[in-house]
């Protein structure tokens, strides 16, 4: 509705690129939760990243396939933080060479996540592709919003009634591009990200999680390293 998308206008996520969380001295206990956008190639997913960071860093094309690296960044909405990751189209039609490596990614990016935003793109149904994903994600038991991108599109409104027999809830419906809904769809995702903030390990104040990983050429040794 109107008042809602002034609502979202008014409320814009906070963000800044390269900038530390104002609010993270806050929660040095805790690790942000982790919203991972996954879609086909071209549905719209960074576009909306765009839209909700405020920011242009993924790059926007009509060309499918034009994200391939996992993109994050620490967004804001109504007072909840959380790090929102684009991926790389998955399970799509393409002729990328370097296809395997956006999968694996997208994998990776998976894996890591708290919460889904399952994206579609309303225009052409839940297809093949989208079936794939959805299986994909449902055996991780994560939860899972699906969100349906391009509804101002007259094509999308009849085949609506096809994502609310999915299963997946919940479905909300939004056109990224120009911003119709997507507060609908920060409201659902900041409901369940404070649920997973509220289960997520604590760890010693003011210490931060940080990967380390051994690297060198066979018979190093580094796993004689790792167990020592």
């Amino acid at each position: 509705s109107r008042d809602r998308n002034a609502a979202f206008r008014h409320n814009q996520v906070h963000t800044q690129p390269g900038a530390t969380c104002p609010r993270r001295s806050e929660m040095a206990t805790r690790r942000l939760p982790t919203v991972v956008l996954v879609g086909r190639p071209n549905v719209g997913k960074s576009t909306l990243f765009n839209r909700i960071t405020r920011t242009r860093r993924a790059i926007v094309t009509p060309v499918a396939g034009t994200t391939r690296d996992a993109l994050g960044q620490d967004a804001e909405w109504n007072g909840v933080w959380f790090r929102l990751v684009d991926t790389g189209g998955l399970y799509g039609a393409t002729e990328d060479p370097l296809q395997a490596l956006v999968t694996e990614q997208g994998r990776r990016a998976i894996d890591s996540a708290d919460l889904f935003v399952f994206l579609v793109d309303g225009r052409e149904g839940f297809v093949s592709g989208d079936r794939e994903l959805a299986r994909l994600l449902r055996a991780t038991g994560k939860p899972i919003v699906l969100a349906v991108n391009k509804m101002d599109d007259r094509r999308a409104r009849d085949l609506a009634l096809e994502f609310y027999e999915t299963g997946i809830e919940p479905v909300v419906e939004i056109a990224a591009e120009h911003g119709q809904a997507v507060n609908d769809l920060l409201d659902a995702v900041v409901e369940r990200v404070r649920h997973a903030a509220a289960a997520a390990p604590s760890g010693p104040a003011g210490e931060d999680e940080i990967s380390v990983a051994i690297v060198g050429r066979p018979n190093a040794p580094k796993s004689a390293l790792v167990h020592r």
